[in-house]
């Protein structure tokens, strides 16, 4: 029975907690919506369960009926322990989200922690800096679709939930877990019921978590990962995070690595930018606008991309590596904008793009088979989701990270046993994809 239970705003997320976890000899799987995990067979053998409510875009009273249908379903699996994983950036309606679940848990505090100091995501005095910038100051700042334009959380959080919001600021954890636990409880005496903690390493994370332990209180983690995992450890659940990659290598195999990249931001442009200058690389683009029109234009547009794929696939030398794009050539488009002209839904030209990344994916796969992949590469947690969804299937296992937040996960279901990993569009440095391509190849020679 699964003891540990999230929620993600994203399926990046969600594999993003996932991992850590599973990289602490957790057996965990990720599933896209509360719907698969209800239907899904095997849950005995699992220790955590990660869920994405695929919210983050959403409108705050959709957002919130989708993260509270998601904890009514890990309650009703047996989950002890509860997470509300958050992006590193703080995107989303997270206060929305989290008043979603404390209305499902009794007597419990939500403690976040939202630093990833692995990924140099790191709060000093309720601050977010990324990479040594200011949160609002990175390109999150104008991200397409959930832009981030405050950079001291707690007065985020507060505008968000209707909870009152309290701080413990970084001198109280560098003075040690007594010091934590008098400052949680003062907040909480206070009336706090959402309390932000600094962090800037990882050893100030297990000092939260081991004060968290001492005041034996119910807790809601709400942090991209790290927290979670120190407090699963400090209760004994989880053991030693270790790396978990395979030894041999499917390199020189003639297998090839299929790439859908939904993100549009300058970090995965540069990215793919260096992945191609590999001749061995081949880059098919995808025009956007016939994918957001939809109907047999979208068809078209994508069995064009399908069909020189397999062409290619089919040759006496096949690429090395696919890459299919819709935002790394030509002008950027304004989603939002192009939903306005058409009087769609907000996000809809998003999500037809993705879906058209999807449906060329699982063509490809349809038509050459699984035997002639190695693995399928994706930015962008919705176009995971379409990808997946597209292929038919149930959920991911996770196993190990390239970096993190950079997930190596296995398909259950159809294609089983395919290598996936997928990437935040904000994550990694200039050879990142290339790294991600390499390590598919190690998994693709996984026993």
């Amino acid at each position: 029975m699964p003891l540990i239970g999230g929620i993600a705003d994203d399926l990046t997320g969600a594999t993003t907690t996932g991992v850590l976890l599973a990289r602490s000899k957790a057996r965990t799987a990720v599933f896209f919506n509360e719907e698969a995990a209800e239907n899904a067979k095997g849950l005995d053998e699992l220790e955590t369960i990660m869920i994405s409510s695929n919210s983050r875009p959403l409108p705050a009273d959709e957002a919130y009926e989708k993260v509270k249908s998601a904890t009514l379903t890990l309650k009703r699996m047996g989950v002890k322990h509860f997470q509300k994983r958050i992006d590193t950036t703080l995107r989303g309606g997270i206060g929305v989200e989290i008043d979603a679940m404390l209305d499902q848990l009794d007597d419990t505090v939500a403690v976040v922690v939202p630093a990833m100091p692995q990924s140099r995501r790191i709060l000093v005095g309720g601050y977010s800096v990324i990479d040594g910038v200011a949160l609002i100051n990175t390109p999150v700042a104008h991200d397409v679709r959930t832009p981030v334009t405050e950079n001291y959380i707690p007065k985020l959080l507060a505008k968000q939930t209707k909870r009152k919001v309290g701080l413990v600021a970084l001198d109280k954890v560098l003075a040690g877990e007594d010091a934590v636990s008098e400052k949680l409880l003062a907040e909480r005496a206070a009336g706090c019921e959402v309390i932000v903690v600094d962090a800037i390493t990882l050893e100030d994370v297990d000092v939260i978590a081991k004060s968290c332990i001492q005041l034996k209180w119910n807790i809601l983690t709400v942090d991209p990962g790290p927290f979670t995992a120190k407090l699963a450890f400090n209760r004994g659940l989880i053991g030693e995070e270790e790396p978990n990659v395979p030894e041999g290598s499917a390199e020189g195999s003639g297998k090839t690595v299929l790439i859908a990249a939904g993100s549009a931001t300058p970090v995965t442009k540069k990215q793919m930018g260096i992945l191609c200058e590999d001749p061995r690389h081949v880059r098919i683009s995808v025009e956007p606008i016939p994918l957001i029109e939809g109907s047999e234009t979208a068809l078209d547009e994508a069995f064009k991309a399908i069909n020189r794929a397999v062409e290619l696939l089919d040759s006496d030398n096949p690429p090395r590596a696919i890459l299919f794009e819709t935002a790394l050539h030509g002008e950027l488009l304004n989603l939002d904008e192009e939903d306005a002209k058409r009087n769609y839904a907000g996000g809809m030209s998003a999500d037809r793009i993705n879906a058209g990344l999807g449906t060329i994916i699982s063509q490809v796969l349809e038509q050459v088979g699984q035997d002639r992949v190695a693995g399928i590469y994706t930015t962008g947690g919705d176009t995971m989701v379409n990808v997946c969804y597209q292929l038919g299937v149930q959920c991911l296992e996770v196993i190990d990270y390239v970096i993190p937040q950079t997930d190596v996960t296995r398909l259950i279901g159809n294609y089983d046993g395919l290598p996936a990993i997928g990437k935040g569009g904000l994550t990694g440095n200039d050879h990142t994809a290339c790294d991600i391509v390499d390590r598919l190849f190690k998994e693709a020679a996984r026993a």
